[in-house]
């Protein structure tokens, strides 16, 4: 796993085989980012939720870029582990990893964040219902963008509140506002 760019740029994390969940692809991560720049001003340090944080992968990019506050919520404790061991590295005082069921953890908060990036299992059964669990929950501040990371089965196009609609190989990600 690699950091693509910012105060973190070309470091390397060593993501066990065993683990089940998968890192965005660096090339996939790489231009999700180049287009949040559009709708996120990384200089004014914004609030990120990561959802399925999985590796940690999109927390340690969005902690490089800037972000002065980045919540991570994973419920495998492995992972959870792993990405708590590599923020204990780093030192960096604004991630707050949270062990925990994402669902739950939505049900939950009262935070607003400026980015918030789901990126579930692509099999999930509730999948489709992800935009609408965070949108309806007003989860977003002001000029927020939701990123949620999927397979080509599903279509969002629909969705009243799609941005943007981007695919980089087999990785789809629909933007909400």
């Amino acid at each position: 796993m690699r950091v693509i760019t910012g105060k973190y740029k070309g470091r390397h994390f060593q993501v066990p085989r065993t683990f089940k969940a998968r890192p965005t692809t660096d090339f996939a991560k790489e231009n999700i980012f180049n287009v949040l720049q559009s709708y996120v001003d990384f200089d004014e340090e914004p609030a990120a939720l990561d959802l399925f944080a999985g590796t940690g992968s999109i927390t340690l990019e969005l902690l490089s870029r800037g972000c002065g506050q980045v919540v991570c919520v994973e419920k495998d404790p492995l992972h959870f582990s792993f990405i708590t061991g590599f923020i204990d590295k780093l030192g960096d005082k604004n991630a707050f990893p949270v062990r925990g069921d994402v669902f739950k953890y939505l049900a939950k908060t009262r935070e607003q964040f400026d980015i918030i990036f789901a990126d579930p299992p692509y099999t999930l059964d509730n999948i489709q219902e992800i935009p609408d669990l965070i949108l309806d929950r007003n989860l977003l501040k002001e000029g927020g963008i939701l990123v949620l990371e999927h397979g080509k089965a599903n279509d969002f196009s629909g969705h009243e509140r799609l941005a943007d609609h981007r695919t980089y190989g087999s990785v789809n990600f629909s933007l909400f506002r």
